[in-house]
């Protein structure tokens, strides 16, 4: 008997039972709601690991999804979702009516912060507008009074409710005792709408009648328009992650002991079942072969376009089209003890461990946020001692002008400018992490069918031109992975059009053509039938009748057109190269010489998973391009995931990038525009530190007014908007 294409992976432990047979210990699959950073999905799993009971708890930030190994005896999954919300965060099973409406009520309250801000502030900046041109004749004193009475109203919205992430995400911060982005954030927000209070309150007080609401609505709404980018992104790829396209059948055609057949639905199934599967339909459980013989296509579990011959005995695991006559099959395993749902949750524990390096901006914040405060600090006991009236303000000058907007711009406005980028070259990017990680990759690895080859049909011997644009003409009527490495051959004329086409399981097509002739396309031996001749090709195409000769075709694995120069591109860009394929070792290693690569074959997918982390443990990073279904745990390992247009769904649902025109020539691109990114942050971060070095000094010695600071803080945050597009326009 033929073994499975997937591999059992290791045995789980006996889940732990409440003594009375019911099972306790799950693990769950959450979408998570309220993560702003990386900082946060840290802070989270920290919080999930401190409660009783929870064996596991990672949270990936860039698939907003957590994965908990959880004993239900001594936290309930009522207690878990309590516990994140109390933390700041919500959680819901990551089913797709479920995780669909806790996006939607996150979205929804981001869009309305973020409209709030950005409307406020445009109000607000209108009003302040007179008062900088001032030289303290033009605007009559009563008439700035009201200019600052309406901003402080306008400046109320902002604080209380678009600022609202920066002050939870402080508090936390403060509670872990953690020193995060939001805790400047917060501080400055506080202070400038405090300071401003009070110079309102009091206009010749301590703090004189300096009024800078301008300010903080300002970087409110930078930063606030920063992390809907963000939301949007993560959002995009949570709902393309639940449009998996592996194939399953909602309904099943059940078989009792008197032979009775039933449609029930696929849950219904239990072990020792019989179903029958007809043709073209899709197998929803693993199953043994009853019937004698069967050719079914397991392209979606597999990524080898190409049908498979199975005899009574044989394993077909979920996913599985039949291709030919209607099978007698028995239940093995089904819903989450099928293979394919074991994949997918290796992929789901994948992408929430999804190994990342910390941004060179995250690397740099804890350090700078921590000389603001003391800077701010000092700043305000000197000022407390020489000239109490002025602390406030100078203190809140010293907090905008070092208000890390620009520092928190610098890397997502880089990303979504590459990301613009990245559609006009056609590829699809559904996580933003991976831009930044690109620019670290060393090693790149191919899967090879799909990927680095495709099947393609050869005509053997001479071949009539008009003859051979009829047969893939009728080629492209099936969606068989034989039919379809025909029709994709090269014509120099129009394809032959058909009428009356049929398939006939298992055989072939038939049609009749523009002068009314039946023609045959499938099995040698089905065409032939007529003549009587027999041929060792794969394919045969003749007429039913008359004495035109019969084309011969045999299927090659060739590689794709742009295949070489794309590797060579590659290598010259200092990368590493390698194969990872589940065929036939003698087959990988002869792409894989073809294209100077190293190659790997008959790796099922836990040893490319385990290949891929080997060298990630050396210090590489890995960027994995795959097709197949199988490509889904070693895709989610890679620090960078490229999965082909044509890809199964699960492939292309587990990739970082996508690319849809199917074509490899962007990979060298992908690379190229990484490395620019990187360039480009690394410019933002040395202008903001540039830009503080020479402000600081000021705000300290007071030469710096508060709406200076915040309008300098506005261009600095303007200028690193407008270099990151530069991105976009290469």
């Amino acid at each position: 008997m033929l073994e499975p294409i997937i591999p059992s992976p290791l045995e789980r432990p006996a889940p732990a039972s409440d003594g009375g047979g019911a099972q306790t210990r799950c693990e769950l699959s959450l979408q998570v709601a309220g993560l702003h950073c990386a900082a946060c999905a840290e802070a989270l799993s920290a919080e999930l690991r401190a409660l009783p009971g929870v064996h596991t708890a990672t949270v990936g930030y860039a698939s907003a999804l957590a994965w908990v190994d959880l004993d239900e005896r001594l936290t309930p999954r009522a207690a878990l979702l309590e516990a994140a919300r109390k933390a700041g965060y919500e959680l819901a099973e990551a089913a797709p009516e479920a995780a669909a409406a806790l996006r939607r009520r996150e979205a929804r309250a981001m869009l309305w912060r973020l409209f709030v801000a950005w409307f406020c502030m445009m109000q607000i900046m209108m009003l302040a507008a007179p008062t900088y041109f001032d030289s303290g004749a033009e605007v009559p004193s009563d008439l700035r009074a009201l200019m600052h009475g309406a901003s402080w109203v306008l400046a109320l919205p902002v604080l209380l409710f678009s600022a609202t992430p920066f002050l939870r995400g402080a508090w936390r911060s403060l509670r872990q005792r953690r020193l995060g982005m939001d805790v400047p954030v917060a501080l400055g927000v506080l202070v400038t709408f405090g300071a401003s209070t009070l110079a309102l309150a009091d206009p010749g007080g301590l703090l004189g009648d300096a009024v800078y609401l301008d300010s903080m609505t300002m970087f409110v709404a930078f930063l606030l328009g920063a992390r809907w980018f963000e939301l949007k992104a993560r959002h995009a790829a949570a709902i393309e992650a639940e449009r998996l396209d592996l194939g399953e059948a909602l309904e099943v055609t059940r078989v009792d002991a008197q032979g009775t057949t039933e449609r029930v639905s696929a849950q219904a199934l239990r072990p020792g079942d019989q179903v029958q599967l007809a043709l073209g339909e899709t197998l929803a459980a693993d199953a043994r072969l009853v019937s004698a013989q069967a050719l079914v296509d397991e392209s979606m579990l597999s990524g080898e376009a190409r049908a498979f011959q199975r005899v009574q005995g044989d394993l077909l695991l979920a996913g599985t089209v039949n291709l030919g006559a209607p099978l007698r099959l028995e239940v093995v395993a089904v819903g989450g003890q099928t293979r394919q749902a074991r994949l997918r949750r290796r992929l789901a524990q994948a992408l929430s461990e999804r190994p990342r390096g910390f941004s060179e901006a995250d690397a740099w914040a804890p350090l700078f946020l921590a000389v603001v405060l003391l800077l701010a600090l000092v700043a305000g006991l000197l000022w407390w001692h020489f000239e109490p009236g002025r602390t406030l303000s100078v203190v809140a000058a010293v907090l905008v002008v070092t208000c890390p907007c620009a520092l928190a711009l610098a890397a997502p406005a880089a990303v979504v400018a590459s990301a613009r980028a990245l559609t006009q070259r056609g590829v699809w990017l559904q996580r933003l992490a991976a831009i930044e990680a690109l620019a670290r990759v060393e090693r790149v690895v191919f899967d090879k069918t799909g990927t680095l080859t495709q099947p393609q049909a050869r005509p053997l011997g001479e071949v009539d031109p008009t003859q051979m644009a009829a047969a893939v003409g009728l080629a492209q009527w099936s969606r068989h992975p034989v039919a379809q490495a025909l029709a994709r051959w090269p014509l120099q004329q129009a394809a032959g059009r058909w009428t009356e086409v049929t398939e006939v399981a298992g055989q072939g097509l038939r049609g009749r053509d523009a002068r009314g002739a039946w023609w045959r396309l499938g099995r040698p031996a089905w065409v032939e039938a007529q003549t009587g001749a027999s041929s060792t090709a794969s394919l045969a195409f003749a007429p039913e009748a008359g004495d035109q000769p019969t084309l011969h075709f045999e299927l090659d694995e060739v590689l794709r057109r742009d295949a070489a120069a794309v590797v060579e591109r590659l290598r010259t860009l200092g990368l590493r190269m390698s194969l990872l394929s589940g065929d036939a070792p003698e087959r990988a290693r002869a792409v894989g010489a073809a294209l100077g690569l190293e190659a790997q074959g008959g790796c099922d997918p836990e040893a490319k998973q385990a290949q891929v982390q080997a060298w990630q443990e050396q210090g590489q990073c890995v960027l994995m391009v795959g097709d197949g279904v199988n490509d889904g745990p070693v895709l989610a390992q890679a620090d960078v995931a490229v999965a082909m247009g044509e890809g199964a769904g699960l492939a292309r649902n587990s990739a970082d990038l996508t690319l849809l025109r199917n074509e490899l020539s962007a990979l060298p691109e992908l690379i190229q525009l990484g490395r620019r990114t990187r360039r480009v942050m690394r410019q933002n971060l040395a202008w903001a530190a540039s830009y503080n070095l020479l402000a600081v000094p000021m705000a300290l010695a007071g030469w710096l007014p508060p709406w200076a600071a915040g309008l300098g803080m506005a261009l600095s945050s303007l200028w690193v908007v407008g270099n990151a597009l530069r991105l976009a326009r290469n």
